[in-house]
């Protein structure tokens, strides 16, 4: 009888937290982009940086901005927000600003929140608090420049169909001169959002009452969800232009995208971002295809982010984490020195259980071939083939070991290098991409430029994970996210830890930096100036230290600056001066004189800013990139690329470093050629600078891996630093070979 208590006891109990449950969705609200502090940075600090630059002796000076940047308007972001993941609750734009202006002291940014998430309500707010950020400022002089962008968020389930995320910003603000909608990714993002995410964010219901103090976050993200939901679609068939504001639209490709923003017809910036991170990108993802007709627009892609907070997306490397054979089907790659494939440790894995276990060396093998083969046909989620393995028995398989800073699960045919060594054949004169380059944060936490300062990395990386061991568990198990492997793109929020192990965030976490910067060399601070200078590819990007950077082809007396295309025949000749970031202060400036209040600086800016001295780091060495571009289609893209082609060792000095080279061989080759460069700072501590933290055998082999967690395992306090080269990339210079 007192089983039969406690049973009822038990059903009763969990019945009346699903029908509270219920009952308190309807206390979930939309929440809003709240109120910028309407106060400018001090004239001082704002004259300080020209000051800085004026004894280089150049005409434009440097600002910097981060173009990738969200609040917890994306989905994404409110999730990590919530106190069940570590969240610190809402990330709204108006602190996003706050941020730029105050914490970062940024020159400018752009507000880019995934478009798949906004609704017609959080686009206009999105426009409104963009005008807000701005409104302090005298526009012909401002301290701070606001963009107003979004994410575009494509993902494939294979790599034929995979384009991955592009980020479109736009010149003005002023109503009639924007878009009255941002434009989403059809297929599975758009159907995740819509479709999935309603239902699931129920999941979180039990979570709500059992962190009762926190109650109206979760409800808030039913109500997110369900807006999502209720959003009315656009009518498709009918143009851009003539769509009204009251409609969610989507582009399920970059050539509907593009024809999209073409019909718009407003000055517009996209630029694709995150091409090698292998979170979710389908292995033997490529750009190729997005170099075919109509897939490419050199009047709007026109920028590459080549680092972000995800890692470095420059380097190219021949080999793939899975290959095909005659048939088409993917089968696993054999190791090397340089690349252990994920798929290659599975079979080890595997094979080493199974002679623990006193097998036959002939079965062992059989079954290493045959969990090979079930992590290749599963892919992104491959992992998940191997029972009961720990995070570390990974070690550092599918990760690039010789690159620098590298994205996740690298995919190396999504770089930057490899877009800018191949051709498309299609038509008579051969396609190519034409980009410049930058960087950015990809901050999730409406933080704008947060790598000034190598600090609180659940702050200022994308570091997150379940606050205690069970939630994920509570709301789903991990054999049930095994089970449902092949729809994991549609479930966004399938398990929490459970469904971040589908995508293998935990190993991830490892992976995530403070960030980095976008530069420009601008006439001007305005929005016209730096918009300029972004279309000019008149760029670069930094790790998110503020290098200053000048790379220029050398030609009599005039300097042709980075980004440029030129026609000649002669051999070129280059110019390159860099300089080192300031060392930084430990707190804030003095900001008496502005509205923002101790509170404001703790809350937002953690009491640490943008706060440089007198003292810059010094510049180690600077390379030189160069490569020449398909001339056939079977040119094999490795023997293009010379990383490094020419290195420059710099002495210490407060003035940085500045070289000239020439390239002897232009001429005689009477071939296109693309030439950057790195500047390379003295080492310092970095954020995740060690990754996986490899501890290796005498033969160079990673044997054990110390994770930096974005759970409890590793103390929040740690921030996992690492003595790394943090530098900066310049724009490529484009020298096409004219012919004699």
């Amino acid at each position: 009888m007192r089983y039969i208590y406690f049973l009822f006891g038990t059903v009763f109990i969990v019945f009346g937290i699903y029908t509270a449950g219920i009952y308190l969705d309807l206390y979930g609200e939309l929440e809003e982009p709240g109120y910028s502090i309407n106060s400018e940075l001090p004239k001082s600090l704002v004259d300080q940086k020209l000051i800085a630059q004026e004894s280089f002796g150049r005409e434009k000076q440097i600002l910097f901005g981060d173009t990738h940047v969200h609040t917890t308007y994306s989905t994404d972001a409110f999730l990590w927000s919530l106190p069940i993941l570590n969240g610190e609750g809402p990330h709204p734009i108006a602190d996003a600003c706050d941020f730029a202006r105050f914490c970062a002291n940024l020159d400018f940014w752009v507000s880019t929140d995934h478009a798949e998430a906004l609704t017609p309500r959080k686009w206009k707010s999105i426009k409104e608090a963009v005008r807000n950020c701005n409104s302090p400022t005298d526009a012909d002089d401002p301290d701070l420049v606001t963009f107003l962008g979004y994410e575009w968020t494509q993902v494939g389930n294979t790599a034929e169909t995979h384009y991955g995320h592009k980020n479109v910003m736009f010149l003005d603000i002023e109503e009639g001169k924007v878009p009255e909608r941002a434009i989403g990714a059809g297929g599975l993002a758009t159907n995740g959002m819509r479709a999935g995410i309603p239902g699931q964010s129920r999941q979180l219901r039990p979570a709500a009452l059992l962190d009762f103090e926190n109650r109206h976050r979760y409800f808030n993200f039913i109500a997110f969800a369900d807006e999502l939901a209720e959003a009315k679609m656009c009518e498709e068939g009918i143009p851009s232009s003539k769509l009204g504001d009251d409609c969610y639209e989507y582009a399920d490709t970059p050539k509907d995208l593009f024809e999209k923003l073409r019909d718009l017809n407003f000055p517009t910036i996209v630029i694709p971002h995150g091409n090698t991170w292998g979170f979710y990108t389908p292995p033997n993802s490529k750009l190729d295809k997005q170099l075919e007709a109509d897939f490419n627009d050199d009047n709007l892609q026109i920028l590459f982010e080549v680092m972000s907070g995800h890692g470095n997306s420059e380097e190219y490397r021949s080999w793939r984490s899975l290959t095909e054979n005659q048939n088409g089907d993917l089968i696993c790659p054999k190791p090397t020195k340089e690349y252990l494939p994920s798929c290659w440790r599975a079979g080890e894995i595997i094979e080493e259980r199974c002679l623990d276990n006193g097998f036959s060396d002939s079965e062992c093998s059989s079954r290493a071939a045959e969990a090979r083969d079930n992590y290749a046909v599963m892919g992104v989620a491959g992992h998940l083939t191997v029972p009961g393995v720990t995070i570390e028995d990974w070690l550092d398989s599918g990760q690039c070991r010789d690159c620098y800073l590298p994205s996740f699960n690298y995919r190396p045919a999504g770089s930057a290098q490899y877009g800018l060594a191949i051709s498309n054949f299609d038509q008579e004169n051969p396609m190519r991409f034409n980009f410049g380059f930058i960087a950015s944060s990809d901050n999730h936490r409406a933080r704008p430029g947060t790598g000034y300062k190598e600090i609180d990395r659940f702050v200022t990386t994308e570091a997150n994970g379940p606050s205690h061991d069970y939630v994920g568990e509570v709301l789903y198990p991990v054999e049930e996210i095994k089970d449902r492997s092949n729809d994991l793109r549609d479930q966004p929020l399938l398990g929490l830890r459970a469904g971040f192990g589908a995508f293998e965030a935990e190993r991830e976490a490892s992976f995530f930096t403070t960030g980095g910067l976008a530069a420009v060399h601008s006439s001007g601070r305005d929005r016209a100036s730096i918009w300029k200078s972004l279309t000019n590819k008149e760029t670069y990007g930094t790790t998110g230290d503020r290098i200053l950077l000048w790379f220029d082809l050398v030609r009599q007396d005039s300097l042709i600056p980075m980004g440029s295309t030129v026609n000649q025949t002669d051999n070129p000749r280059f110019r390159v001066k860099a300089v080192g970031a300031f060392e930084q202060k430990p707190g804030c400036p003095d900001y008496s004189s502005t509205d923002i209040t101790q509170e404001e600086i703790e809350r937002i800016c953690k009491n640490e800013c943008y706060n440089p001295s007198d003292e810059r780091k010094n510049i180690s060495r600077i390379e030189v990139v160069k490569i020449t571009p398909q001339i056939t289609q079977t040119e094999p893209i490795e023997k293009l690329i010379f990383d490094v082609w020419k290195t420059f060792e710099c002495n210490p000095s407060q003035q940085g470093c500045e070289i000239e080279f020439e390239d002897e061989d232009f001429k005689e080759t009477s071939r296109d050629t693309i030439y950057y460069v790195r500047a390379i700072q003295e080492p310092s501590p970095v954020v995740n600078g060690g990754n996986l933290r490899c501890t290796f055998d005498e033969k160079g082999e990673c044997i054990k891996v110390n994770i930096c967690y974005g759970d409890s395992r590793t103390d929040k306090e740690d921030d996992c630093l690492t003595l790394s080269e943090e530098r900066a990339w310049s724009s490529p210079i484009y020298v096409n070979f004219t012919g004699i």
